[in-house]
């Protein structure tokens, strides 16, 4: 569904993307881990747009998704690190905010609310504004407006930064079962291993903006690498 080539990006005499080579199948769930700096986020943002790579290319269903950007815009959703809600709106527009370009308020608000219910927030919820919520239900309203449009792709951004245990627990649930029913593929970037462990089908792991190590998720414990065995471990690996 997805893949990229050779990716490059510096700023300035910082490279921070290096040669990067990935691949996201349908249905698949990659998480992406490293440390501070080694580019996780820059990937995103190359993926998304948001940044021009210097050099390889980005591939959208076997084309060059520069050709067809418009298309995956409206093909992908979007879990932000801090769910980045929208304050002066409600829950429910928040999570409607896409759908009401195309569709009556009404149907974009019942939409709204099944969504909601689907990551475990009851209706009341959609009338109250994200100052109102606690961090672990903004986050389930981020989630909700990441799959309100159906998407063939969602991108997480360390989902569960900020919440306890419980509620990261929780998040992670969620996103493994919406993966699990929608068939969309997903790329989550997190630095929780319980994440990793949770949401992953495939782990790839980026070390100075290189892919260092990629593999299934059951095969990461036992791989030889002493940086990933650190990194799980929780160590530096430097």
């Amino acid at each position: 569904m997805l893949a990229v080539r050779g990716l490059s990006k510096a700023y300035g005499a910082k490279q921070v993307l290096d040669g990067v080579d990935l691949d996201l199948a349908q249905g698949e769930s990659l998480v992406v881990i490293g440390g501070s700096g080694t580019g996780k986020s820059v990937l995103l943002r190359c993926i998304l747009g948001l940044e021009t790579p210097d050099a390889g290319s980005i591939l959208w269903q076997g084309r060059p998704l520069a050709g067809q950007r418009a298309a995956f815009m409206d093909r992908f959703g979007m879990l932000f690190q801090n769910a980045a809600l929208f304050d002066s709106l409600p829950v429910w527009r928040n999570v409607a905010f896409r759908l009401l370009r195309t569709m009556p308020k009404a149907q974009a608000r019942a939409l709204a609310i099944e969504k909601l219910a689907r990551v475990g927030l009851r209706p009341e919820v959609a009338e109250l504004y994200p100052a109102e919520l606690s961090g672990g239900m903004r986050k389930r309203a981020g989630l909700a407006r990441a799959i309100a449009a159906d998407p063939q792709v969602i991108f997480f951004d360390e989902p569960t930064t900020g919440l306890d245990p419980i509620r990261a627990a929780a998040i992670n649930a969620l996103i493994r079962g919406i993966v699990d029913e929608t068939g969309a593929a997903a790329i989550t970037i997190t630095h929780d291993m319980s994440s990793v462990r949770s949401v992953a089908d495939r782990v790839a792991l980026l070390d100075r903006g290189r892919v260092r190590w990629q593999g299934a998720v059951a095969a990461m414990d036992t791989a030889g690498d002493a940086h990933l065995r650190d990194f799980v471990a929780g160590g530096t690996g430097r």
